[in-house]
This record gives C-alpha cells, structure tokens and sequence, in this order.
C-alpha cells in the first residue's frame, strides 16, 4: 500500500468499502503572531465518511487509509478515541507519508476521523505554494493539487470517486483575502482560542478568519485555496438556460421557453498587487462571459456553482487548473509588455479550456484517472469550438492544426507513445501521461468524432451526460453511450480503433487524369505507426487547388469516410485536374499528410500563396512532418520558411514557424552546414522578416523574440544593442515596442554573445545588474538569472550545471530553476557543453529522487544533452531505459530523449547529403 503513489486497485478497493460525505478542514497560514508562516502551516481535517452496505466484519477490522503528506503529524482521533499511535507508521522517527494513515476497526455505518498535523508549504509549485514577491515582500500562496497532492494540505482521501462537500476555516494575516470554491465570509479579530491549537498566540495582533461552505460534492483535487493580499476586480453574467429536448422533463408536453431559467453569476478577478496595473480586467470578464454565453447554449445545464473566480498565479507550472469556482491561472497571462496576438488567443483558450472542465470534469467527474484524457482533451476541444463561434479568435482550429497538433504528433511517433485510454495503474503512471496524446492526439480524435456523428448529435450526446452523471463520476462508454443515443451510430468500433491503440496514420492521394481531368482518385491509408500497424475508419475532406491569378484557391472539394487501406473518391472524377491535391482538408480526422510528388513541389514554391489559412497551415505542417522524418533536408526547410514567413497572416502560424525554423537548426540541420552558414541564414530569415513586416505588427515582434535562440550574429547584436539603448529605428525596426521585457530579451542576447562581436562579460554584467535594480519584479528576477546563466565561459556553465543539477537545486523555486535551464545551453554551444553529456547520464537519477515529480520532469527534460546525437550518447540513454530496476517515470523520460537524438542524427545526415 503506498498513499503517495496510490494504484488503481487500491484506490477501488477503498471506494468499495467507503463513501466520504463531509469535511472540515482549518488551516492556520500564521506563524502564531499573525505574520505568514514561512515553512510549515498547522491542519486540522475532520472527515465524516461511512461503510458500505454489505461490509463485512473483517474488512471492518482491517479498515483502511487517510491519505497525507506532512512533516508531523499531531494526534489522530476516530469515532472520539485517539488512535494516533496505531494510526501512523514511524520511519526514522520521522511520520512515514507513503504508509498514510490506519483507520482499522470502523464502525458499521457512520464514522467520523480528526487528523491534526503540520503541513510543508512547497516552492515547486505542488500542493500549497509560497510565493514572495520580490518587488515589495508580499507573501502569496494558492494550490495546486491535481492529481493527488491535495493531501500535502489536508488529510483526505485522495481519489476522484470519492466525492465530499466541504466547510473551510482559514487563519491568514488581517491583510489577506482567501478564494476558495465557495463564497467566503471574513472576520478580522484576535486570534481565537479553540480554532487551532498554535504556539504563542499574541492578544495583540489580529488576524483575519475565512470561512466557506462547498455544498456541492466535489473530488479533493478540485478544492483550492489562495490566500494573500490579491486584488480583486468584479462583474456578474446574466444569462438565459434552455433546455434541450433530450435534456427536457419527459413528463411535461413542452420544452419551449416558458422552462428557461434566467441565470446570474458572480465573477472575480485576482492577481498580485504588483501586476494590478496590468490587469486588463474588462477584456477578460468579456471573454468569460462569452464562454458562458457559449456553453449556456450547449451544455444546457445551468453553470453548477455559486461564483466563478479566476486567480493569476506566480510561479504556476501550468496552464491553468479547472478548481471549481475558483481557477488558477499562470500569472504569465497577464502582460505587462507587448504581446503577440497569438498569445492573447491561448489566454482565451485556457480561459474557455478551465471553464468547459466546470462541467466536464467538476461537475461530472472521472472515476478514475484512466479517463484523464477525455477530461482534458474534451476541454480542449471546448475550447477551440466555443473561440470559433464567440470569440474574436474565429481561426482557432488552424491554430489547433498547427500548434496542438505538432505537439501530438511529435509525441504519439516516441517509443513511449501509449494509447488515448491508457495505463493508469497508479499515480506516477498518471503524472506521466500529461502530454501531447492525452491532451491533443485525444482532443483531435473528440473532433473526429464529432464530425462523424454529426456537431449537433455530439452536443445533444453531452447534454445527456451531463443530465445523467451530474455531480456524480462517469466513465467514457457512458459518454459513448449517451453519443450512441443522440447519433444513432454504433461507436463501438469506432471507439476501439482510436482510444486503444498507438501511433499515427499517414494519409496520401493516388489520383489518374486524362485530358485535363481526373480519372480516378483514391486515399491511401498507412497502417499507424509506431504501433500494430493498424488501419482505423476517418472522416476527411479532399480538397483540390489551383493557382489562378497568383493565388491558390480550392477548385474542388468533397468530404467522405475512409477505410482500411484504400478508399475510392467517386466525387472527384471529371473534375478539372489541380496543382495541389490536398489529403484531410478541413483537418476533420488526426492523421500525418503525405502530398503526392507533384503537390509537394508545388507546395514548395507556392505555399505562401494559398488562401486558404486552414489549407495553408495543413501545407506548413506537411513540410515541417518531411523534416522531422528526414525527407526534407533543414537548410530547405529554412529557406522555405525565410520565403514563406513574411507573408504568413495567421500569427499563431508566425509563432510556431519561427520556433521551427530555430528548432529546424539547432536538432536537424548538419552541424558543419551550420557552423558555417546556417545559423547566418536563420537569423537573416528573422531579421528580415522583422523589418518587412509592419511597425509594431506580430509579425515584427514574435520574429525579434526569437532572436535569443539564435547564434549570434554581427547584426543581432547590433539590434540587441539598439533595443538597450532604445533606438530601434536604428537597426530598421521601426515601431518596435521597447519595454520592460524587451530590454531583457536584448540582454540576453547581448549575454549569449559575451566573448565575441565586441560584447564583454563586464558590459553584460553591469547591464544585467542596473537592470535588475530598476526592475524589482519577479519576472525581472527569472530575467536576471536567466541573463547569468547564458554567459558562454566554462566557469559560468560549471556554476549554472551545480545550480541545477546539484543537492541544493531542491532549495530554489520552480521558476528560479527553469530560468538556469533556459540559460543553460544557448545556440552554437555545444561544443562548450560537450563534457555535460557523461556527467548528465552519471548525475541524472540522483536529481530525479531529489526533486521528484513536476520538477523532475522538466529540469531532467530541459536538460537532456540532445545536442550530442553520437553512437556513444545513444548507448548511454540505452543502458538506463534497460534498466528495469530504475524508476518507470525515470526510464521513459530517458527514453524520450533517446528517441530525440536518434531523429536529430537521421535528419542531420539526410541535411549533410
């Protein structure tokens, strides 16, 4: 039994036995005197929970366990008798967490459990996090606790299916408000006897006692709490819920509007008190509110809590978190420089991402974490649907096809890839699993399914989910099920085909023409890989195009299903033969395009012509797929790129292709080509679409951006200089926002090229150093150390690898961290890091069991030496991932890098020849 890694079965075997009711949970986030407390905090949780019917005597005696995670634990009390020394388990006389604690002996029926214990705050953004803000020492905490570290905060029985309603009593400083999952009333007075048993209690301070009902039963992972001197901004949304005819009484005769119910719901806004200036409050309570009026529409339940609150959070390792009521979001989405419009449309879509999840996900909920994909990838199809019909973000899903969907292909074609529906045995397995199949591969497959079912049967199959399984658990085959009902459609197979097994299919056209017109035109499906080599049934368009006047338009289209390895297109034959046929145009189905010789060479002359942005970024895809496979050398894909990107109006599109274009470089291209001409020629590719573009556009600000990732050059230090120096027209880059970031964006690249282009160690260090003076914020900090880390001398790289990778790195936050790793290894440095790749293989393990989870996971991953693709780094990784002894999670982290470096060497010598 371990309570920090729960497994499945046991997390089955416990629901069988109990059911949860109610808790109580008082936390005192003082240090007795009314100031914050600075390491632990005091819980105190009483849990009402019951038996099942039927238990027998003996699985009353052996009982089972409380879950928590805590440095002390004080005393234990059930059913009104102490029971602490039999309930918890002692390791070198510390409380052993993994044990949890023994509940034995229950009582048939109602029981009732008291836990008193002292919790650790954490810096690694899990649990309760502590933050301080450098610009003015404000104490800011909020949670995070999905998947299972709500019990880092309470004692709780840490599983989705056991279900609870809450009251909530929080002791913070008189200064501080609370947000939580319900509507908090607050007392400021002397600290009061009785609440919490606390050391040195002082008369003559004052503290400030929330306190909250969630009567709505609620899985611990969706509980949260933030505390700290936020500010707030308020609005309400007034709305009207229909019902559904399938969602309607059955019992009545009409379902007209006469049954509407008119809605109001409260809404929040908090942030630090430092980034209130920022806040642009109005635009985010419009966006919320046309979430609302979305999902109002096609949910057809009413929003099922009592507020909506949205807290921006420093230091948050996520997106957001869909907490019920109350959700938390990374703080980095509130701007206080110029953005991109691209960034403004993912704040929308986390926005719309966290709110579907109220209903999927909070209000129906999964019974365990094996359907963790449907939770996510349902939300994230939410998402891009409800910003196509409501927002100003009308081209989300070619964002989608060119963003998300990169990221699930480059996942689903490693050694770890896993099925949709996939291993969930336990909590480490689950953590893994956070990646580009469970989000996009599955919310790629919820828009295959619903263009095969139909938009409208897909939302009236929701509505019945929701109507049955609301404020319960549910399952995927009972949302299939209801899909089953609304459609008409056997999704069995269908079911079977996509959620159970691996790898990604390829999709190319076989067509025939005579006299100007096709005579024959067939899809082609390859079995997916890596995986069984399966085929699977696809709705897709095929579009054909043509250039007529120098643009490419579609002259043709049809939409169809597909099957097995060949599928007839009859729709198509007569028609006018194209320059370019185009397999899953629209992008309905998940599925790599693989043009036809003649459309891909028409592509590559063509591309930024076609009008099309959806069929445009479909192309950008295609090549970028070529690539990473090795069929397209990266010198041309930067050339297509430097062509391309200048007139590129999508700027989600811009943004990911100079990522790809620096990406194209750094992994694929032959490192002699490189050295030589290459990073030359991607930087004249940014710097040249910098100045073609308009003054102070997108395009002009995501292509300098990327310029720190770039080896420096003569001109880029040139344009990092004048950015410094505030004179951007100097270097042609007229109308270039000079801010706060940008500044530091400069100095990191005047960092990157210390030692070279007249940039001295001394220069970089002064700039670094005056600036951090007058930026006293925390994203000033991240900046600075990131600005340190990218200094290219041996020593400096000695001291940033110890800062990372060494027993103290457990003692720095989550954000100082990933800012040494950003900084660690910059473009044209391989050769300086070249001794890291032994040391990262001999140290890597020690790092994994010293930071554990999140954090883990990204230092060990952004520290990879994927720079060093040799036969001798292959057989490094290889030796750990065959060590089955080693950790899982550990091993396929390793593995994943493996996977890496061995397309890295394919496509370097496919570039070399």
């Amino acid at each position: 039994m371990s309570s920090t890694n729960l497994t499945w079965q046991e997390a089955k075997d416990r629901a069988a036995l109990i059911g949860v009711d109610r808790y109580s949970i008082i936390l005192d986030l003082t240090d007795g005197h009314g100031l914050p407390g600075e390491k632990t905090f005091t819980s105190k949780t009483t849990v009402w929970f019951h038996t099942r019917d039927g238990v027998s005597e003996g699985d009353l005696e052996q009982g089972t366990f409380l879950d928590l995670r805590a440095s002390r634990v004080t005393s234990v009390q059930l059913n009104g008798t102490d029971v602490t020394t039999d309930a918890i388990r002692y390791s070198d006389n510390q409380y052993d967490e993994e044990a949890g604690i023994q509940l034995r002996n229950l009582e048939p029926g109602g029981n009732r459990v008291t836990v008193c214990a002292e919790c650790r705050y954490s810096t690694s953004g899990e649990g309760l996090h502590r933050f301080v803000d450098p610009s003015d020492n404000a104490v800011y905490l909020y949670t995070q606790f999905e998947t299972a570290d709500a019990k880092r905060v309470f004692a709780c029985f840490d599983q989705p299916d056991l279900k609870a309603t809450y009251r909530v009593q929080v002791i913070t400083p008189d200064s501080w408000r609370l947000i939580t999952n319900g509507p908090v009333s607050t007392t400021v007075t002397s600290p009061r006897a009785g609440i919490l048993t606390t050391d040195g209690d002082n008369p003559q301070t004052t503290v400030a006692i929330h306190e909250a009902e969630v009567d709505y039963p609620l899985s611990t992972y969706l509980i949260a709490f933030m505390a700290g001197p936020y500010t707030e901004a308020t609005d309400v949304w007034r709305g009207t819920i229909t019902p559904h005819p399938e969602t309607s009484d059955k019992s009545t005769e009409t379902s007209d509007e006469s049954s509407s119910q008119e809605v109001e719901i409260p809404l929040g806004l908090y942030c630090r008190r430092a980034l209130a200036e920022h806040l642009d409050s109005e635009e985010l309570f419009k966006e919320t509110k046309q979430g609302f009026d979305f999902y109002a529409k096609h949910f057809g339940i009413p929003y099922p809590f009592k507020k909506y609150d949205q807290v921006f959070c420093p230091e948050y390792n996520m997106g957001a978190m869909e907490n019920a009521g109350a959700v938390t979001i990374r703080e980095d989405y509130v701007f206080r420089s110029a953005t991109t419009r691209y960034l403004y449309e993912r704040r929308n879509d986390t926005i719309l991402h966290e709110m579907a999840h109220m209903w999927f996900g909070d209000l129906v909920t999964m019974k365990w974490w094996n359907d963790l994909w449907l939770n996510e990838s349902f939300a994230t199809w939410s998402s891009a649907q409800a910003q196509t019909e409501v927002s100003e973000f009308t081209t989300a899903w070619v964002t989608f096809a060119h963003v998300e969907k990169a990221w699930a292909y480059a996942q689903d074609q490693m050694s770890s890839t896993h099925p949709i529906s996939t291993d969930a045995s336990d909590i480490e397995t689950v953590d893994q699993n956070f990646d580009g199949i469970t989000y996009a591969k599955g919310a790629s497959v919820l828009k295959q399914l619903a263009a095969y079912v139909g938009l409208d049967e897909f939302f009236a199959g929701v509505r019945l989910h929701f109507q049955r399984h609301q404020y319960d658990n549910a399952t995927f085959d009972d949302l299939l099920n209801a899909l089953e009902e609304s459609s008409g459609r056997d999704l069995s197979q269908w079911a079977d085909q996509w959620l159970k097994t691996t790898g990604v299919n390829t999709l190319s056209v076989d067509a025939q023409a005579k006299d100007g017109a096709y005579t024959s035109v067939a899809v082609k499906q390859s079995g997916a890989q890596p995986g069984e080599g399966e085929h699977r049934d696809h709705r897709i368009g095929v579009g054909v195009y043509s250039l007529q006047d120098g643009d490419v338009v579609r002259t043709a289209n049809t939409e169809l299903d597909i099957h097995g390895e060949s599928t007839d297109v009859p729709e198509l034959v007569g028609t006018p033969v194209g320059d370019l046929v185009l397999p899953n145009d629209g992008d309905l189905t998940y599925a790599l395009i693989d043009l036809d010789d003649a459309s891909n060479e028409f592509v590559l002359n063509h591309l930024p012509a076609i009008k099309d942005p959806m069929a445009r970024a479909l192309c950008w895809s295609a090549e970028w797929e070529r690539l990473r496979a090795g069929r397209l050398r990266a010198r041309d894909f930067i050339a297509l790129v430097e062509r391309g990107l200048p007139h590129e109006t999508e700027t989600a599109v811009v943004q990911q292709l100079v990522r790809q274009v620096v990406s194209a470089a750094r992994n694929y291209a032959d490192p002699t080509w490189l050295a030589d001409e290459g990073w030359d020629a991607v930087a004249h590719a940014l710097v040249s679409t910098a100045r073609a573009a308009a003054p102070g556009s997108d395009t002009q600000l995501a292509a300098v951006k990327e310029l720190p990732n770039v080896e420096p050059t003569a001109e880029t230090v040139a344009i990092a200089r004048a950015i410094v120096d505030g004179t951007p027209e100097s270097v042609e880059l007229d109308g270039l926002s000079i801010d706060t970031d940008m500044t530091w964006l400069a100095i990191k690249m005047l960092a990157a090229s210390s030692g070279s282009h007249g940039v001295s160690e001394d220069e970089v260090t002064k700039l670094i150093d005056e600036t951090s003076a007058n930026d006293r914020s925390s994203l000033g900090e991240q900046a600075a150390i990131a600005a340190r880390a990218l200094l290219p001398t041996p020593d400096n790289k000695s001291r940033v690898w110890d800062d990372i990778m060494g027993e103290d790195a457990s003692t720095l936050s989550n954000r100082q961290l990933l800012s040494n790793v950003a900084g660690f290894r910059t473009a044209g440095s391989d050769e300086l890091l070249a001794g890291y790749r032994d040391r990262y293989f001999d140290e890597a393990l020690s790092v994994w069991e010293n930071l554990n989870g999140e954090m883990a996971l990204r230092v060990l991953a952004g520290m990879y030496p994927s720079w060093d693709t040799s036969d001798e780094a292959i057989a490094r990784a290889e030796k750990l991932v065959a060590d089955e002894e080693l950790p899982a999670g550990f091993r396929r982290l390793i593995a994943e890098g493996k996977d890496n470096q061995r397309r890295f060497a394919a496509a370097r010598e496919h570039d070399r020849s």
